[in-house]
């Protein structure tokens, strides 16, 4: 029995990580076709290319930082990946 939850619980994590993934991205493309539609048709302005990559330079940094917590995931786990995969394939 001891031998089971550290195969079940990298696999749960990764199953919840790949569904969390794969809503995001699901979420993403239809807020960006949203703002294209929108700017098409005027109901919006959208920002120039130089306006977006200083809100880069400003966010990524923070975001990369954040992005430290990622060390936390068991990512080197096979059964986190089959997990991960799982969620991203039927998630």
């Amino acid at each position: 029995m001891e031998w089971i939850v550290p195969i079940i619980v990298p696999l749960i994590i990764g199953l919840l990580i790949g569904i969390i993934i794969k809503h995001t991205i699901k979420l993403a493309i239809v807020v960006i076709a949203l703002i294209l539609i929108l700017g098409a048709v005027g109901y919006i302005a959208l920002p120039s290319i130089q306006e977006i990559l200083q809100k880069a330079v400003e966010y990524l940094p923070k975001i990369w930082e954040v992005g430290s917590l990622l060390n936390l995931l068991p990512y080197s786990s096979i059964a986190f990946l089959i997990g991960l995969a799982i969620g991203l394939w039927k998630g």
